[in-house]
């Protein structure tokens, strides 16, 4: 496991993808059959790979990003993106056969949004064993989604977890786990959609979150994260449950706010900071994201979230 002294700048590794996303801004949704005009669109890099790596990176981490992308002019923007926050995409393979992942994102007025993803490239990504082992030797954590195919995030898992890498994993878009994965996870976060799908039952407050998330760790994950959105979020760990309330914004866009939270979290894991702390480094992020327009252009600093309000006090469960 992570033993890196607080405030250094841990190594995390990112298995995942990278997408285009065409954000539409629309006072609201089209219903079935409706059109709607939509008062702007924006291209702005994206993906739950690419996002979560940057996350990671502008909380101070050294990244290395693993995943594919057409060889197009998108794919081309996303590497340029990635070279501004420092992060090494040299795990990025480029697919001559296909294109680079698009997502199209309404975001309402309210600041909610829909979300489809073309998956491209991300669909054919395949796991460089020899790369990855490189990047998981003293890395502080191995940080994995489910928007690449499921036997190559397997893959990476099992490579993280014979290392003694711990894997911090955000199953979105869900889908079952399968057996053999649960135990190689170190620190699972799922939103309360994911928790109830994964757990069985309903998730609709702290205190159902709280007895999802343990749920999930008789499975085999050390410790849980059920996000509740504005309402904060929920840790399980040995030692219990916590519930740790949300700070209160006013919400622009939430695009990328899940994976700012888990960036967040996963950087301050691997500096060694105890798992209450880093939920509360993740609110902070994630409140911070919400408050911006976009994907990869919300994710906030370190330096940012330092000068953010605190959230409240947590209470047990």
């Amino acid at each position: 496991m992570n033993n890196n002294p607080l405030n250094t700048a841990p190594r995390i590794a990112v298995v995942g993808s990278l997408n285009m996303d065409l954000v539409l801004q629309v006072q609201h949704a089209p219903g079935p059959g409706e059109t709607v005009l939509a008062d702007a669109l924006h291209l702005v890099p994206g993906g739950k790979g690419g996002n979560q790596a940057v996350a990671c990176a502008r909380q101070g981490a050294r990244v290395a990003l693993f995943g594919r992308v057409g060889d197009d002019g998108y794919g081309h923007t996303l590497r340029t993106g990635l070279d501004a926050d420092g992060i090494d995409h040299s795990g990025v393979q480029t697919d001559t056969d296909t294109t680079t992942g698009v997502a199209a994102i309404t975001v309402e007025a309210s600041g909610q949004n829909r979300i489809v993803v073309v998956p491209g490239a991300n669909g054919r990504f395949v796991l460089d064993a020899a790369a990855l082992g490189v990047a998981l030797q003293g890395a502080g954590g191995l940080v994995l989604q489910f928007e690449t195919p499921l036997p190559q995030v397997l893959a990476a898992a099992e490579m993280a977890h014979a290392a003694g890498c711990p894997v911090v994993l955000n199953p979105s878009p869900i889908q079952p786990l399968p057996n053999t994965m649960w135990p190689l996870v170190h620190t699972l976060v799922v939103n309360e959609v994911e928790a109830a799908a994964l757990a069985g039952q309903n998730v609709t407050t702290p205190a159902d979150a709280a007895q999802a998330a343990q749920a999930l760790r008789a499975k085999g994950p050390a410790q849980v994260v059920v996000t509740l959105g504005a309402a904060g979020a929920v840790a399980a760990d040995a030692a219990g449950n916590r519930y740790h309330p949300g700070l209160v914004v006013k919400a622009v866009d939430t695009t990328a706010a899940g994976d700012t939270f888990l960036g967040a979290l996963a950087v301050a894991l691997a500096r060694g900071e105890p798992l209450d702390a880093a939920v509360r480094e993740g609110i902070r992020a994630s409140a911070l994201c919400v408050t911006q327009p976009g994907a990869q252009p919300s994710i906030p600093t370190r330096a940012a979230v330092a000068q953010s309000p605190q959230p409240p006090a947590w209470s047990p469960l």
